[in-house]
């Protein structure tokens, strides 16, 4: 008799992230049933708004939740509210949902808190000092699922094919052929998406608990952020703001957006992000067999194949 196939359900299937692992749980043989407001990019659909509706997982046997709202909006502005109802209290309705399944949350590092060192952050940092809503939501929604005893991933930047936040927000940080950067050259950790994406499917027999998920090794951040940018045609000079002036302008863009309720378009979380060292120790999940496979060489070798010569931006 042949066995069988898993019924994977996997929400937010037609974004980024949830999308990769889809077709990745296609591939390995499972039955995908994704549930988002929009179809996923094969498998079966079920629509589910995250704000507002428990989700249908009937006949499944494991849940990949990946739906999130994402953003830089302020802690405490009006934005925090509308992804509260996606990050927190919809975790919640899927938790209710998914009584009796196995269920894999996917987080972000920026939970942690950043006034920590982060040179080498395991799973038990401090959880605090959000410099954004993102951050605050994603760490109340953690608490749900660690509560019911999900598997917590905890990625950080995640890049690759389809990418709709990292590429775009730098490629829009370029104005005349030049990227400012705040501080000097530091160590980042990054997530190929395959290998978030394997460490979903993997993690369904993982002890419950928060797992980082990252590259095997960390990169540079000047020469990762040049090669990422020539790789997609863009030439563009970078040259280094300092900090305190980084921040400083930071804080004027977030006054400014709190009095417009635009998203602001430079933030502390943003400054943080880059000018700090932030590498996440990958032990535990590695311990159990899980093994990033992908670099960023692979992917930028993959991105150079098809992407005509280098740009210079003409942004003002």
């Amino acid at each position: 008799m042949t066995p069988r196939r898993p019924r994977i359900a996997v929400t937010g299937a037609s974004g980024f992230c949830g999308g990769h692992v889809a077709r990745a749980a296609a591939a390995a043989g499972a039955h995908v049933v994704c549930l988002g407001r929009r179809p996923g990019p094969l498998g079966e659909h079920r629509f589910w708004d995250a704000a507002r509706e428990r989700p249908d997982l009937s006949g499944t046997d494991l849940v990949v939740h990946c739906a999130a709202a994402v953003g830089d909006p302020a802690p405490g502005s009006p934005a925090e509210a509308d992804m509260r109802a996606v990050n927190v209290d919809g975790t919640s309705r899927l938790l209710d949902a998914a009584r009796g399944r196995p269920v894999v949350w996917v987080s972000s590092a920026s939970v942690y808190d950043p006034r920590r060192d982060r040179r080498l952050v395991t799973e038990d940092h401090p959880r605090g000092g959000h410099l954004n809503a993102y951050g605050r939501t994603k760490a109340a929604g953690e608490d749900l699922a660690l509560s019911a005893g999900a598997v917590v991933l905890r990625p950080r930047a995640v890049y690759g094919p389809g990418d709709t936040q990292l590429l775009p927000r730098l490629a829009s940080r370029v104005r005349a052929g030049t990227l400012l950067l705040p501080g000097p050259d530091v160590r980042l950790s990054l997530t190929a998406v395959e290998n978030l994406a394997d460490a979903c499917l993997a993690a369904a027999g993982w002890p419950p608990g928060a797992y980082n998920i990252a590259d095997a090794v960390p990169y540079d951040r000047d020469a990762a952020v040049r090669r990422v940018l020539a790789a997609h045609g863009i030439r563009a000079r970078v040259r280094h703001l300092p900090v305190p002036l980084a921040r400083a302008a930071a804080r004027a863009a977030e006054s400014l957006a709190s009095l417009t309720g635009a998203e602001p378009a430079l933030s502390r979380y943003a400054v943080d992000q880059l000018a700090r060292t932030v590498v996440l120790d990958t032990t535990r999940a590695t311990t159990l067999g899980w093994s990033p496979r992908r670099t960023l060489d692979d992917y930028l070798a993959e991105v150079s194949t098809r992407t005509p010569g280098p740009r210079t931006s003409r942004r003002p």
